[in-house]
């Protein structure tokens, strides 16, 4: 009878034990980077990630020397991007991913930077902050990511940049205006493109200079973008005594956008300042169009303007749009001409745009900073450059950047869709068909 007992409780130790084994088995796997966070990740080929497996240990898990810099190689630098390529703002994620690729091709082609190949690593946020969180995270943790570059959002960028600055990582031309960014304290954001203050200064002046409009409306989207492009408008309106006649908003990632037209139609304005992503807005100028609002829409170059005009089609005539970037297929501008060769030799059937020549800036932007460093690439020496004065010029485009300046262009232009769907260039609103 003992030996029985004896037996069964041998058999509930091993059993107990096997079960231990289990829970720490699924326990180490739902810790894996990666794992169920609902991000897709994707890399462009745009240099080959050498095979470090064999020569990696436990005290250098990167492969890459104790003191080496993460993310440089003796042939290669890796940048990581966390953008959105899903949901409502995915075409703003795959502009900006197809210009830096392309930049990072072209000078490939030509041997790299002082040898080395730059290569892009591109997690999808969805332009949600959390993701934007979770892809930050396993981008640094992986220890061979050198900057981060080409983030799509204000929201997301909230949230990421802490996370970037905490660990002293670059965090090179995000799409995005927000004020915030531009705080000299930032010293880790190095921003390529004109503010959302600047821009919507422009449409205010513009405005009340060109057309004659005082009665000035102003639609948003309701998170940190919107109301930071909101905040610049009334800041803009303010300075020249005036207030907004109305005011609209919806929430992120949707087309929810009756209420707050109905909000904006109660002050009957004559011109709406729009602050928003592509798709929503189409749905709201189509539907303020449908209701008989006879007003001048503006939209923030945030917005992704080829994006907009093909989900507007004809409804989309007379829109005007603030850029940021010179007009994508100008090739008479040296730049432009350079974008334009650029993206035809890395994608041929890649359609020239403001977003993806802002990608092939930004993708410039980090050349220029890896060539000031010469053939010894670490953190310092990259935002050493972007700490001095001397201006960088990337084929008559000019950046300057300072000791108490992060923000290299300050230049904002101007474009309308005309009736067959397509954007132009604008000089003057006075120009515009009324």
């Amino acid at each position: 009878m003992r030996k029985n007992r004896c037996s069964s409780t041998r058999k509930l130790a091993v059993l107990f034990l096997v079960l231990a084994l289990c829970i720490s088995a699924c326990s180490s796997s739902s810790d894996v980077p990666g794992s169920g966070n609902g991000t897709t990740s994707t890399t462009e080929s745009t240099g080959s990630t050498p095979d470090l497996g064999e020569e990696t240990s436990p005290d250098d898990p990167g492969g890459l020397g104790s003191d080496a810099t993460p993310g440089v190689h003796d042939d290669l630098v890796v940048f990581g991007q966390s953008a959105a390529f899903t949901g409502p703002a995915r075409d703003l994620g795959d502009g900006m991913r197809l210009g830096i690729a392309a930049a990072f091709e072209e000078v490939n082609r030509t041997g790299g930077v002082h040898g080395r190949r730059l290569e892009l690593i591109s997690y999808d946020d969805a332009y949600e902050p959390e993701a934007a969180i979770d892809n930050t995270q396993q981008l640094i943790n992986s220890g061979d990511v050198f900057a981060l570059i080409g983030a799509v959002g204000t929201p997301t960028s909230r949230s990421a940049v802490p996370v970037a600055t905490a660990a002293d990582i670059p965090y090179i031309a995000p799409f995005t205006g927000a004020a915030f960014l531009r705080d000299p304290q930032q010293t880790n954001v190095i921003n390529l493109r004109a503010s959302y203050n600047q821009e919507t200064e422009e449409m205010v002046e513009r405005f009340v200079s060109e057309l004659g409009i005082d009665r000035i409306g102003v639609m948003y989207q309701d998170d940190s973008f919107g109301r930071a492009g909101y905040n610049g408008a009334r800041a803009a309106l303010e300075r020249r005594g005036m207030e907004a006649v109305s005011v609209g908003l919806y929430p992120r990632n949707t087309t929810a956008v009756k209420t707050g037209l109905l909000d904006l139609k109660q002050g009957d304005p004559e011109g709406v300042i729009v602050i928003g992503a592509y798709q929503p807005v189409a749905w709201f100028i189509r539907w303020a169009r449908e209701m008989g609002m006879d007003a001048v829409f503006v939209t923030i170059s945030f917005v992704g303007s080829n994006a907009l005009a093909q989900e507007l089609g004809p409804d989309g005539a007379g829109v005007l749009t603030t850029q940021v970037v010179p007009f994508p297929t100008d090739a008479d501008v040296p730049v432009v001409a350079s974008y334009l060769d650029a993206l035809e030799a890395y994608n041929p059937n890649g359609v020239p745009g403001f977003v993806s020549l802002e990608g092939y800036l930004a993708g410039r932007l980090a050349i220029a900073g890896l060539q000031s460093c010469g053939a010894t690439v670490d953190r310092g020496c990259f935002s050493e450059r972007f700490a001095s004065s001397e201006p960088i010029d990337i084929d008559g485009f000019m950046l300057s950047y300072g000791d108490q300046d992060n923000q290299g262009s300050d230049q904002v232009f101007w474009s309308i869709i005309d009736e067959n769907g397509e954007y132009r260039p604008l000089d003057a609103l006075t120009e515009m068909p009324r």
